[in-house]
């Protein structure tokens, strides 16, 4: 008899976990870790001195805020930029300058992107997400899921980044299981740097027989016209 399989608001939540530290870790060039436990809270919110959030919905519904220190937001935005070849000197200095801000909401769109695509292979639904919303604070503001929620349930995760600096991940959905009912194959995720290398083999194996053979200089005329 098939063992049923049960997809719980932890194993989501792993996996949200699991494409924050992967989008980050692969963007700044710097490795960013979670901690093994998590914490259950009863609501979630925006706190000093950086604060990100994104609704989804679809298969369900839920809030992702993600809270940053100052010396956190600084130390992301400074190693994704210096990773992409930007100049020290043209770097920002303040966690309240326009441009953090425009990096970490970069940032969160790519990691939450990468959850969604996880979950639409792993759990065979959709959701989709709205553009995330970046704040710099020096109060707290309260969040609620602007949707009906029968069991709603909220985490957090601490995360830290290489230097030690410390941002938090809130997750608000319903509770909900996924049982799977039947085996299915999860594709694996394909590499943009494999695909790229794939398609430049195929360019030149396209065009290396047109070099090396021998052309005709009048058809070649009558191909340009003259």
């Amino acid at each position: 008899m098939k063992k049923t399989k049960i997809i719980t608001t932890e194993d989501i939540l792993l996996t949200l976990c699991q494409s924050v530290s992967g989008v980050l870790t692969s963007a700044t060039g710097s490795q960013v870790n979670y901690s093994p436990m998590v914490q259950k809270i009863t609501k979630t919110s925006l706190k000093p001195d950086f604060g990100c959030f994104v609704l989804f919905d679809g298969g369900f519904s839920g809030l992702v805020v993600i809270n940053f220190t100052a010396k956190a937001a600084l130390e992301l935005y400074s190693n994704y930029m210096r990773n992409m070849g930007i100049p020290e000197e043209e770097l920002a200095i303040l966690h309240t300058s326009d441009e953090v801000g425009d990096v970490l909401g970069e940032l969160m769109n790519q990691l939450v992107g990468d959850f969604t695509n996880q979950v639409r292979k792993t759990l065979h639904t959709h959701i989709t997400q709205n553009q995330p919303k970046m704040l710099a604070l020096n109060k707290q503001v309260i969040l609620s899921v602007d949707t009906n929620l029968d069991r709603p349930q909220a985490r957090r995760v601490t995360f830290s980044t290489a230097n030690g600096n410390i941002f938090y991940l809130e997750l608000a959905m319903d509770k909900t299981e996924f049982i799977q009912l039947e085996e299915f194959e999860t594709p694996e995720d394909e590499c943009p740097d494999s695909i790229l290398e794939q398609a430049r083999q195929q360019m030149q194996t396209k065009t290396t027989p047109a070099a090396n053979s021998d052309i005709d200089p009048n058809t070649l005329l009558d191909e340009l016209g003259i």
